[in-house]
Order: C-alpha cells, then sequence, then structure tokens
C-alpha cells in the first residue's frame, strides 16, 4: 500500500474528480492524503477517504513538501493550472524540487498520472502471484 498525495488547482478539481472516478479501485487501495478542498471534494462526491491536511494557498503545499522530507509519501498526483498565475508560486516549485530531490514521482498531468496508477497496478498483481 502506498500513500498517494491528491492535489489539483482549482481550474482542475473537476479533472481531479473525473481522474478519481476513472482509477477508484487502484486507489481504494492506497492510503489516501490531499490538500483541503481537493480531498473535500473527493470524499463528498465519491465512496473515498482522502485525509485533508491543509489549504494549499495557505500552506498546505509546503505541509506535502514536509511530509515528503519525512518519507511519508510515496507519491503525488498534482493537477497544476500552468495557465493562471499563483500567489504561492513559489510553494508550488518547492513541493515540485522536494520531490524531485527525494525521488518522489510526481504527475503534474492526466498522462503521468495515468501512467503511475499503471505502474502501481502492475506491482499490486506481481505481489499476489
Amino acid at each position: 500500500m502506498k500513500r498517494i498525495a491528491l492535489v489539483a488547482h482549482n481550474q482542475k478539481k473537476s479533472e481531479m474528480l473525473a481522474w478519481v472516478k476513472r482509477h477508484l479501485d487502484e486507489l481504494k487501495k492506497h492510503k489516501l492524503i490531499g490538500t483541503s478542498n481537493t480531498s473535500k471534494l473527493l470524499n463528498s462526491v465519491l465512496d473515498l477517504e482522502v485525509e485533508g491536511f491543509g489549504h494549499g494557498p495557505n500552506g498546505g503545499d509546503i505541509l506535502l513538501a514536509a511530509q515528503i522530507l519525512e518519507g511519508k509519501v510515496d507519491e503525488v498526483i498534482f493537477l497544476i493550472d500552468a495557465e493562471t498565475p499563483h500567489g504561492h508560486e513559489h510553494d508550488i516549485q518547492t513541493l515540485i524540487r522536494t520531490a524531485v530531490l527525494n525521488n518522489v514521482p510526481i504527475a503534474l498531468n492526466l498522462a503521468t498520472a495515468d501512467f503511475l496508477v499503471k505502474l502501481n497496478k502492475s506491482e499490486i498483481d506481481r505481489n499476489k502471484e
């Protein structure tokens, strides 16, 4: 079981919701965490338990980076809105840099997120053999 962080900028929340719906069976096999608004959305619409840990613009991205540094996060799915400026851009860059430096896979778009889910499924299937 992996600990997977789910984060989405406001303009990407509907994409995150649709993505999680597509991969619900696989994601239920893991411990899920997310920034407060993303976790609230997923928990309210889906039969899923995503533990919230903080609002992104109010330090949630930094809290996630700290959890990566503590070895408490195995993967990050962060659907970013690259077309809109964000007041907490430095926090976002710190999170991305922390994931990269600590060799934690981080998906910033749906294609990479799909790839990580396929890898997780393959690992679980191999462990069953």
